[in-house]
């Protein structure tokens, strides 16, 4: 997932499909007024229909192609034969897919897990034919009701990460070097604030087949929640972690006030994020001299912390062996909350 293949909000107009119209048919038989009325109903127009994808990690497909409309239905034909129904366009998104209406903001729905379906815009009613009109009075109606048109509407579509570890730290924190270390993938590495344009996904492989999804996310910077650097738009992507690693160099010459500074990011961007659980990560530790030990900060809200070094891998092993066991405690306190 590139940085300049991330796409994370898009808006598009879609449209369900036109409903059929109903037929005006007769039948012959003796003895019945112009033999009857025999004409059916028109197809239901199809829908434009939003279903998870396990395999897609981005909404760049969108970016090219901004209008969708289901298929239409057939007419009714005599006979009594309904026409067909239109065929629901099927448009896939990643886990995490968020859909709300573009004028109003209304939640449609969202995507968790392989399969889920949202709904984004109904197909019209196919129109009746005669043959649903007839009455004891009147054996012979002429009235047939055209195809409703589908629902229309511009949907905005927002995508969450769900990973289970978001790395957060100030530009240069090491965040993109810890992702390439422990994972396979491989975020842009360079000395300048701002390297992480667009946030990166990386599985972290342990033994016994153990495995968790590691998000490493832009650098924040004081004033991120108020929409300064490149913060706010990224800052969402948190929400879904079960479990936060916030990044202190030990070179900051202020570590102590750097932590504060991302606590308090989180806090104002969004109260819940404050109480997510965390742990403090001192990273770059390789830069320290022989003997030296790491600087104390006070964390007492952090469920640990962890020295490291991605460049000698001192550390790496027991931060990531917490990381996973932190996140599956975290995983069955969900599971119990869900069935409670």
């Amino acid at each position: 997932m590139g940085d300049g293949a991330f796409v994370d909000q898009v808006r598009i107009q879609v449209e369900g499909g036109v409903g059929g119209s109903g037929a005006e048919a007769f039948r012959r038989e003796m003895g019945v007024p112009r033999g009857g009325p025999s004409g059916g109903d028109g197809g239901n127009g199809g829908s434009v229909v939003l279903v998870g994808d396990p395999q897609l990690s981005t909404l760049l497909d969108f970016r090219y192609r901004r209008h969708y409309r289901g298929e239409r239905g057939q007419h009714g034909e005599g006979k009594n034969r309904t026409g067909r129904s239109g065929e629901d366009l099927i448009l896939r998104a990643p886990l995490g897919t968020m859909a709300r209406d573009g004028e109003t903001g209304a939640l449609l729905g969202e995507l968790l897990e392989e399969g889920d379906r949202i709904v984004l815009a109904s197909g019209g009613r196919g129109g009746r034919g005669n043959a649903r009109f007839a009455t004891a009075t009147h054996q012979a109606p002429r009235r047939w009701e055209p195809g409703e048109e589908g629902e229309a509407r511009e949907v905005e579509l927002e995508l969450k990460l769900l990973a289970d570890v978001g790395l957060v730290g100030e530009p240069n924190a090491g965040k993109s070097t810890l992702l390439a270390a422990v994972t396979a993938a491989r975020p842009k590495v360079a000395g300048y604030p701002f390297t992480t344009l667009s946030p990166n996904l990386g599985v972290v492989q342990l033994s016994d087949f153990r495995s968790f999804v590691l998000a490493d996310l832009p650098g924040i910077i004081e004033g991120a929640h108020e929409g300064k650097g490149l913060g706010h738009r990224f800052l969402r992507h948190i929400e879904r972690t079960r479990t936060l690693a916030l990044l202190v160099p030990v070179d900051d010459p202020d570590p102590q006030a750097a932590y504060l500074r991302l606590r308090r990011e989180l806090a104002e961007y969004a109260p819940d994020l404050a109480r997510r659980p965390h742990c403090l990560v001192l990273t770059k530790v390789d830069l320290l001299g022989p003997g030296e030990d790491p600087p104390g900060i006070e964390a007492p809200d952090a469920w640990g912390v962890h020295p490291v070094s991605a460049v000698t891998g001192a550390g790496t092993n027991e931060l990531l062996e917490d990381l996973w066991r932190r996140g599956r405690e975290e995983r069955e306190r969900e599971e119990v909350g869900e069935g409670a």
